[in-house]
């Protein structure tokens, strides 16, 4: 299946492609959709400042209840949360309110709070007619404002729906955490279309920022947020012909490398001994690229303020080294934070000459300043490309990824599904722990843990009644100890079932799986492996994944090897 080219495997994908840099002749679509207006507070529903009720402006009205609706939430009790929500929340406030409203302790949300969860609940409890009449409305959107066309194909739309305003919240200890993600208007975004299409039309009494007509592109619209100045895209949806074949185009490369690595590898290793500095500081980056899957790092958004690093960009103070004694390993220590404030902390073992140069790189050099003083991601990039066309930092995180699910998962065996799953889930775990994909454990973890273990022990239970009563059938020599044998087995196999989930879910509590599959693991070495297993691909691959990857699914034989 590797030889094939992508452009045959299913017939929407036949067609030729466009001379380099064009991605499609026409495009047409509507636009993107924008969250309805902010409807006021009922009048029997109060915001209290010390005790007192105030009547608050629209605007510091509907920040008021942004906050209030997170109240359940930990971010509210965080002091950097609770300083910027303050800061921002002043900005939209008269200067009466200004002049009031000073101590967010003397702030009570209480009775918005309140609205906010018996609207929830309502949600909840709506009855079947009331859910259809919303389907409804909800697909009559979908089909004005979710689909494109795109040279001869209606394409469905990605995130079509511009995200309402709220408060930032962001991942880790973000510093920016609390800060009012402000209401997109169509004077914000720019429209990218045909010029021979028509043009979506703005919401009344509104106009566009502008209106592009880029076909070197594939967004639909665009515009910037206002938290960390960063560009917001309308794209395709992930099963549409230019998004599978980017991610086709991404995996191939990362197997591409695949066959150069050894001589790479051999290259940065003697590059640790040259006499040039830059050289070894690039040696040393590209090793711990590739053995611990680091971002490169050098990738923030313009305006973005947190001080998050990767392998290019580390100081001085993000690592500590451990002289090997009794001739034990030398050790790297690494703490920093990494893409979207998750810490990075990790002890590892190193060669003696990756050690030697990491002193070489600190001497004389306080804890603020780079570690790799004489490198940057571009000047990496650019060595990796002399070394193989499309190659960068970021195709090892692939690579690596992609290798390591690949030999977690050679050899694996067992005849029960459930056990096939769980050792797939600790291959995929081994991934996700390479490249740092944690995540807090859920809300209702200890609750849902709780309440499965109280399933096994009632299981358990009746394994044990099953038991006895077929070892009475066999010892009364009964008609009925095949059935007795049957419920027997049932139980042992729902029991086992219940225990290696109960397994998965401790395992699983601060790991995420779905970043790794979503976006470094390629996706043909998991439809194989459920090819020979004899594994629903569903029990792998939810309808989003499946999606996304049907390229994968139809191409991929049992036999593909990344």
């Amino acid at each position: 299946a590797s030889e094939k080219s992508f452009h045959f495997i299913c017939q929407r994908w036949e067609e030729e492609k466009y001379e380099d840099g064009i991605k499609w002749k026409f495009l047409e679509h509507k636009g993107p959709y924008f969250p309805p207006e902010y409807q006021p507070l009922p009048d029997n529903v109060k915001f209290f400042y010390d005790g007192k009720a105030v009547k608050l402006s629209l605007a510091a009205e509907e920040v008021a209840l942004f906050f209030a609706q997170m109240l359940d939430h930990e971010y509210t009790t965080k002091e950097v949360f609770r300083n910027n929500f303050l800061k921002d929340w002043r900005k939209e406030m008269t200067l009466e309110e200004r002049m009031l409203i000073t101590d967010l302790n003397k702030c009570d949300f209480g009775e918005l709070h309140a609205m906010h969860k018996q609207k929830v609940e309502a949600r909840k409890n709506l009855s079947k007619e009331e859910k259809q009449i919303n389907k409804e409305a909800n697909q009559k959107i979908l089909e004005e404002f979710g689909y494109c066309m795109l040279d001869h194909h209606r394409e469905r739309i990605g995130n079509f729906k511009i995200e309402p305003p709220g408060l930032f919240r962001g991942r880790g200890d973000h510093p920016k955490q609390g800060m009012l993600k402000k209401r997109i208007q169509p004077e914000d975004v720019i429209i990218n279309c045909s010029r021979n299409s028509h043009i979506p039309e703005p919401p009344t009494g509104h106009k566009w920022k502008e209106v592009r007509h880029d076909n070197t592109v594939t967004w639909l619209a665009s515009w910037t947020e206002n938290v960390q100045g960063s560009c917001k895209y309308v794209m395709l949806n992930a099963n549409s012909k230019l998004k599978g074949e980017k991610d086709w185009e991404k995996y191939e490369v990362a197997r591409k490398l695949k066959s150069c690595v050894d001589a790479i590898r051999s290259q940065y290793q003697e590059d640790l001994k040259s006499k040039q500095m830059g050289t070894r500081q690039r040696a040393v980056a590209l090793y711990f690229i590739d053995k611990l899957a680091l971002r490169a790092g050098n990738e923030k958004e313009e305006g973005e303020t947190a001080d998050t690093v990767g392998c290019c960009s580390l100081r001085v103070e993000h690592i500590t080294l451990h002289d090997a004694l009794d001739g034990e390993t030398c050790v790297v220590e690494f703490d920093f934070l990494g893409k979207d404030c998750i810490r990075y902390y990790n002890k590892v073992p190193v060669s003696k000459r990756v050690f030697k140069n990491l002193k070489l790189f600190m001497e004389n050099k306080q804890e603020g300043d780079d570690l790799f003083d004489r490198l940057n991601t571009n000047m990496l990039n650019k060595h990796l490309t002399s070394l193989m066309p499309g190659l960068t930092a970021k195709v090892f995180r692939t690579y690596n990824a992609s290798i390591t699910l690949q030999q977690q998962l050679k050899g694996l065996t067992s005849d029960n599904v459930a056990e096939k799953l769980l050792s797939y889930n600790r291959a995929n775990r081994a991934v996700a722990v390479l490249c740092n994909h944690q995540r807090a454990p859920p809300k209702t973890f200890e609750q849902s843990m709780a309440s499965l273990q109280a399933k096994i022990e009632s299981r358990k239970e009746q394994l044990e009644l099953a038991k006895k009563e077929l070892k009475l059938a066999k010892k009364e020599a009964k008609g009925s100890s095949d059935s007795k044998l049957l419920t027997v087995q049932r139980c042992e196999e729902q029991l086992l079932k219940m225990e290696v989930q109960a397994t998965d879910r401790e395992e699983n509590k601060q790991i995420a799986l779905s970043t790794s599959k979503l976006n470094y693991l390629d996706p043909r070495i998991s439809v194989a492996w459920c090819k020979n297993m004899e594994v629903p691909l569903d029990k792998v691959y939810n309808k989003t994944l499946r999606d996304k990857f049907a390229w994968a699914i139809d191409m991929t034989e049992p036999d593909f090897v990344f």
